[in-house]
């Protein structure tokens, strides 16, 4: 019976107490303690201390999520909103990039209660990664893009495709933790940082990028799929080639 109770109360737990990003645990550990001294002066202040402790918790969860497969599939780096997908866009200045390509860009924003663990949108080598130091405007304003502090990061596929995301700190949001390195191998859906309270994250696509998502529609970090990358037409020829020669083999 006690074994019963013992894994009943093990899987309770699990279900009322997430996963939670390392980054959040220094300050669930500290508003639990404040909880604590506050609830000794007084009852209702632990009330309102022990509410925010809980939203802290919620803040940094850090759920489950299952990536769809495909080699050409952008997945979403971040739960939260489509605030804007436009076309003709430069990609960030400080990214070593061709500054003559155009780009398709979504950006997603991040209320307070949306998860904040960002992920990888699609799989391949990390190429560049560029910390800009800037301000902290709402991130819903578009001069958020190149204004406020972020850091950018880029990932060439296997198809020889470039995609850029960045995680851009906000009104409220004051750090950005990026654990990607250059030349890192990576696979969408991975986990890769996180922005602390209230964010954006950018993302730019090569300019015949397939877009699948519409302006205000809500994102699921790691699940959703934006969009699908065109294959290179050497690649295409070279399935074509391929399949012609299994063909003719066949014969």
């Amino acid at each position: 019976m006690s074994n019963i109770l013992k894994d009943l109360l093990c899987s309770t737990l699990k279900v009322i107490t997430p996963k939670v990003h390392p980054e959040g645990i220094k300050f669930i550990l500290a508003f639990a303690f404040v909880t604590v001294i506050l609830s000794m002066i007084s009852s209702f202040l632990g009330s309102i201390s022990l509410i925010l402790t809980i939203w802290c918790i919620y803040f940094f969860r850090d759920p489950v999520r299952f990536t769809p497969a495909g080699d050409n599939l952008v997945i979403s780096p971040a739960d939260g909103l489509i605030t804007e997908i436009s076309k003709n866009q430069n990609p960030p200045k400080d990214l070593d990039l061709d500054t003559k390509e155009k780009w398709q860009k979504i950006s997603i924003f991040l209320n307070v209660f949306n998860v904040h663990v960002n992920r990888v949108p699609v799989s391949g080598q990390v190429t560049d990664i560029e910390y800009k130091e800037g301000k902290f405007l709402n991130a819903n304003l578009k001069e958020a893009s190149t204004e406020n502090e972020q850091n950018a990061a880029v990932v060439k596929t296997k198809n020889g495709q470039e995609v850029i995301f960045v995680q851009i700190a906000g009104l409220i949001a004051r750090r950005i933790v990026s654990d990607l390195k250059e030349d890192q191998e990576v696979k969408a859906g991975d986990r890769y940082g996180i922005i602390r309270f209230g964010s954006r994250a950018d993302i730019y696509l090569p300019e015949k990028t397939k877009i699948k998502v519409l302006e205000g529609q809500t994102m699921i970090g790691g699940e959703t799929v934006l969009a699908e990358l065109s294959v290179a037409k050497s690649n295409a020829k070279a399935a074509t080639k391929s399949v012609a020669k299994k063909t003719i083999d066949k014969k």
